[in-house]
């Protein structure tokens, strides 16, 4: 978008009580965000949600001047702006009726054409929540997947760093302007994140900490991917919040279930009794009920041998199978004795290997 384009956007959005919803109401009746500030008022008046509290507003001459320095600081740091009607604003994000009308990036972000998650849960992440989640991530790498998150504390912050493990592009979605860095002690992350992805926001630069600001990210965590995980979640908490946003906007949900004496577990098991998220107890849960093709996406490339090298445990599985034919992943766990996200994990590498391939229905046989 030009300068001009983007002056009175930004000035559109410095309005009070103007939403995103609202703005881009507006921007549709006029034509442009500019065209808004010159319409005549009994114009304005007849679009559903524009009253005279907003119109007193409008107008006022400070709106510009505070988008003037917001713009003096998206080129200082170089900021990248999408305006949620150009080709490079998130494909998933247009879909929102809520969605920003301008977002602010940061690094290295490249969300087309990729399969994207949000992963989110507890900041009092436990150790095997710790566990789950960077299995989760490393199993699903061979589908490239970009994994969105908050930045936050606990398994927000796993799920970056697991990422970035794994060379996955991973995108931090702020409660605040790219000036800052919260939590500070995440500080020491930010290289890395912007090598590997990087920073979007759709806060200014001088908006005020709020922690309410929380809540409202959390749209942009919901609206970017096609399937919210949330890894451990108490009775009450942000990521559930994300979990009903995304369910209002039709997007896939899963939770991974714990223990009923568990504090940390509560919210997950809530969402799958309530019928709100797919239980998640292996990480190939993910690709399966979101039907996605390994083939399509980054793998490691495999050349064809008439041997092919396994571990104790994978030759365990694929006699099993070759004994028993095309089984359940359950079944397989129980009958070999492992435990089953172990075994899932073990059933990736042997489809990487070419030895065996998955079934509908969460069936596997050998090749």
């Amino acid at each position: 978008m030009t300068e001009n384009d983007l002056l009175y956007t930004l000035a559109l959005q410095h309005v009070p009580n103007i939403g995103d919803i609202t703005a881009k109401k507006l921007i549709a009746h006029c034509g442009s965000a500019q065209a808004v500030f010159r319409e005549k008022q009994q114009n304005l008046l007849k679009i559903d949600g524009v009253g005279q509290v907003i119109l007193n507003s409008l107008f006022k001459p400070h709106h510009l001047n505070e988008a003037e320095k917001e713009i003096e600081f998206i080129y200082a740091n170089e900021i990248k702006v999408s305006f949620f009607e150009d080709d490079d604003y998130p494909d998933k994000l247009k879909h929102c009726v809520d969605g920003p009308i301008l977002l602010f990036e940061s690094g290295q972000i490249n969300l087309k054409k990729q399969h994207i998650i949000s992963i989110v849960g507890t900041r009092k992440i436990t150790t095997s929540g710790v566990a789950f989640c960077e299995e989760l991530v490393e199993r699903l790498a061979p589908y490239n997947p970009i994994i969105v998150s908050g930045f936050a504390y606990g398994t927000d912050i796993t799920a970056h760093k697991a990422a970035i493990k794994n060379d996955l592009q991973t995108v931090a979605c702020l409660a605040h302007g790219l000036n800052q860095v919260y939590p500070k002690v995440h500080k020491k992350y930010m290289v890395d994140m912007e090598k590997n992805g990087g920073f979007i926001t759709d806060f200014w630069s001088n908006s005020i900490f709020d922690r309410n600001n929380f809540l409202k990210r959390n749209r942009v965590i919901a609206g970017l991917s096609e399937a919210t995980i949330v890894i451990e979640s108490a009775e009450k908490g942000g990521s559930l919040v994300t979990a009903d946003i995304a369910n209002s906007y039709n997007r896939d949900v899963f939770a991974v279930p714990g223990r009923i004496t568990d504090s940390q577990s509560i919210g997950c098991n809530n969402l799958i009794k309530q019928q709100r998220a797919h239980m998640l107890t292996t990480p190939l849960d993910v690709p399966y009920i979101l039907n996605w093709e390994l083939e399509n996406f980054k793998k490691p490339a495999i050349q064809k041998q008439l041997f092919v090298e396994l571990d104790p445990s994978e030759k365990s599985i694929y006699s099993y199978l070759k004994d028993n034919q095309k089984q359940l992943l359950d079944v397989i766990a129980l009958e070999c004795r492992l435990p089953i996200f172990k075994v899932a994990g073990i059933l990736l590498n042997m489809e990487l290997k070419g030895v065996v391939r998955p079934l509908p229905g969460k069936l596997f046989e050998v090749i």
